[in-house]
């Protein structure tokens, strides 16, 4: 990726997350959505951006996160960071499914229960 095109995409994600707190949408507020990477295409017509999805209830399963993304209006957003960015065309932004933040906290779990069984 270039330096513009990265330059572009730390501001295209500040400019996402600003937005997404902006939602008035219950369904929306009603999970803790964070956009934890995002990655624009050099030609600059799309941004592809990594969501992370926290429900209050941790049992909420991946089927029922996945339907979470969907849920995000995407071209209200689209046009809220065009318009913070100032960029001639608003890159077609397209929502992933970010677990890493999850994974990350089982791999956590893990090795602290490994710890206290004193096998590692």
């Amino acid at each position: 990726m270039s330096q513009r095109s990265e330059r572009i995409s730390d501001e295209f994600q500040k400019a996402l997350s600003e937005a997404i707190r902006t939602l008035k949408d219950p369904r929306v507020h009603e999970a803790m959505v964070s956009v934890t990477r995002c990655e624009v295409t050099g030609d600059l017509r799309y941004a592809k951006a990594y969501i992370s999805i926290d429900f209050l209830p941790l049992s909420v399963d991946f089927d029922e996160k996945l339907y979470a993304v969907g849920r995000i209006p995407g071209g209200y957003l689209r046009r809220e960071c065009a318009s913070k960015i100032r960029m001639r065309y608003a890159p077609e932004i397209v929502f992933t499914l970010d677990d890493s933040i999850t994974h990350g906290a089982h791999i956590n779990d893990v090795l602290h229960e490994l710890e206290r069984e004193g096998k590692l």
